[in-house]
C-alpha cells in the first residue's frame, strides 16, 4: 500500500520545484502530514468526514486546512472528503435537515421549494429566497452534527480497523515463527 501511494503522492523536491506551492513549503513538507500511521490515518478520516458536508466547492481547501492546522495526513483527508458526490448530497442534506429540525423542535413538515414560473419570475425569486431562509436554520444546525457525528465514527472506526490489521499481523507474526 505504501509503494502504491508512493507513486502517486509528491515528494519533497516537487514541492519545492512548485512556484504555487513554494510560498508553504515550511507547512507543506512537515513530516506528519504526509506520514500515514494509525494516528494520522484517523485523524485525516476524521477531517475529511467532517469537511465533506461543507457546501460547494470549498471541501477540498476545508480539508486541506483542516490537516495542516491539525497535522494530519494531508491527501487521505482531501481523498475521505470524495464520500459527498452528485450522487449522495443530495440524501446527506436532506439527512441533515431533518436532524436539524429534530434537533430545534421544528414540528412542521418538510418545506417544498416553491414551483418555478416564468411568468411570475419576480414573485417566484422572493419565494424562493423566503423558502430558503426557513430551511437554512435547520440546514445549518443539521450539517453541524451530522458533520461531528460522521467525524467521530470515522475516526473510531479508523483506529478499530488499524488496530484489528496489527492484531492480524502480529498472531500471524507468532505463527510463523
Amino acid at each position: 500500500m505504501r509503494r502504491f501511494l508512493r507513486k502517486y503522492l509528491p515528494d519533497h523536491e516537487s514541492i519545492r520545484n512548485n512556484r504555487w506551492l513554494r510560498p508553504f513549503e515550511s507547512w507543506l513538507l512537515h513530516p506528519r502530514l504526509w506520514h500515514l500511521n494509525r494516528h494520522s490515518a484517523a485523524g485525516a478520516v476524521a477531517v475529511g468526514m467532517f469537511c465533506g458536508l461543507i457546501p460547494g466547492p470549498l471541501q477540498m481547501i476545508g480539508a486541506a486546512l483542516s490537516a495542516l492546522l491539525l497535522r494530519v495526513n494531508l491527501p487521505l483527508a482531501l481523498l475521505v472528503t470524495l464520500y459527498t458526490n452528485p450522487f449522495t448530497i443530495v440524501p446527506l442534506y436532506l439527512v441533515a435537515y431533518q436532524i436539524g429540525r429534530l434537533l430545534i423542535g421544528d414540528s412542521g413538515g418538510f418545506v417544498a421549494p416553491p414551483a418555478f414560473s416564468v411568468s411570475a419570475f419576480t414573485d417566484w425569486t422572493e419565494a424562493m429566497q423566503m423558502w430558503m431562509l426557513a430551511v437554512a436554520q435547520p440546514l445549518a444546525v443539521g450539517l453541524l452534527a451530522l458533520a461531528s457525528s460522521l467525524s467521530v465514527l470515522g475516526f473510531l472506526a479508523t483506529r478499530a480497523i488499524w488496530r484489528l490489521y496489527l492484531i492480524r499481523s502480529w498472531r500471524r507474526r507468532l505463527r510463523s515463527s
